[in-house]
């Protein structure tokens, strides 16, 4: 699975980890999805990645299924 990772952002959201609302940077990240070659083009998709400044968890999901 391939990645490029776009510019990043801080917003205050809760965090599982600390159980409190955090400063997370939030970025968006396009993964090809897709383990072979042809037609990788088509398995791109976009994911939401948070990383708390406090404890370091990151989190993805997927945005095509937020």
């Amino acid at each position: 699975m391939t990645s490029e990772r776009h510019t990043s952002q801080t917003q205050i959201e809760p965090c599982e980890n600390c159980k409190c609302d955090t400063t997370h940077t939030v970025s968006v990240e396009i993964r090809t999805e897709s383990t072979k070659q042809e037609n990788t083009e088509f398995s791109r998709e976009p994911y939401r990645i948070t990383t708390c400044q406090k404890c370091g968890e990151t989190t993805s999901q997927r945005m095509n299924n937020a």
